[in-house]
């Protein structure tokens, strides 16, 4: 395959698929049926100008047939005056005009059958086209309903062309807003180590940090001893009742004799 021939194949094949991204099956549709209104039209056209000719037949037939019979009267009466080279005369002509007549005669039946023919293919025709309308109109409310339902699961599922920028666009921002977080956070530190010098003049040392977490140790220890003062008045009664005299003291407990132990007799050395 030459080079031209394979160029001619890739120029077609792209044209071919541009065309059918481009090609609205509802547009097609109403194209198709305009040209069968057009081609109803024409042949409703022809079924006119044949009737037109018919008409313009019958009519040069009956002029014809009229002076046919106006020379059949003029023979007879020539005849009757005595002139039979007239009346032959007359009766000449009138020859003549029944050949016009009889050829008019032949086609005005061509014509009248044309005719018949034109109006029985133009009926048909015509139903056709109204029946191409109706199915035209379901095809296109169903392409319709088609698209819109395909654009709505596209638009769920996030496949389609504008909801897949919108995902972007919110991947981007997110992406963006971690990294700025992650820059935030590394630029407290490097601050609070004292890496990293303030230029407003508002940043801490350590020593200033080490003596604010101390201070916020001691105000935590504070709380404590306030709240357990506050918890003290109320064991203190408790304490006053058991020191107060005739109270019920605890009972102790009996205390056991001593035993002495036995002492040794006189004969036990």
């Amino acid at each position: 395959m030459s080079i031209f021939r394979r160029m001619s194949t890739i120029f077609k094949a792209k044209a071919n698929t541009a065309l059918d991204k481009a090609e609205d099956p509802r547009e097609t549709l109403d194209y198709s049926y305009q040209k069968q209104l057009e081609l109803l039209q024409k042949v409703r056209r022809g079924v006119a100008d044949v009737a037109t000719s018919r008409k313009r037949v019958e009519l040069q037939a009956s002029q014809l047939q009229s002076q046919s019979q106006k020379l059949q009267d003029q023979a007879q009466k020539a005849l009757s005056m005595g002139r039979e080279d007239l009346a032959r005369e007359a009766l000449t002509r009138k020859s003549g005009l029944q050949g016009q007549i009889d050829d008019l005669t032949t086609q005005h039946a061509q014509l009248q059958g044309e005719e018949e023919k034109l109006t029985l293919a133009s009926q048909r025709l015509q139903a056709k086209v109204e029946s191409f309308r109706t199915k035209k109109e379901t095809i296109k409310a169903t392409y319709t309903a088609a698209e819109a339902q395909t654009r709505i699961n596209e638009a769920f599922s996030g496949i389609s062309e504008e909801m897949s920028d919108v995902g972007l666009a919110v991947q981007r921002a997110e992406d963006k807003t971690q990294q700025m977080q992650a820059r935030a956070g590394a630029i407290d530190e490097l601050l609070a180590s004292g890496a990293l010098d303030d230029a407003s003049g508002t940043a801490k040392d350590s020593i200033t940090l080490e003596l604010e977490r101390m201070s916020t140790g001691s105000d935590v220890e504070s709380e404590l001893a306030a709240m357990k003062a506050q918890l003290a008045p109320a064991e203190a009664p408790k304490q006053i009742a058991q020191d107060t005299p005739g109270a019920a003291q605890p009972q102790q407990p009996a205390q056991q004799p001593v035993q002495q132990p036995a002492r040794p007799q006189d004969g036990d050395a």
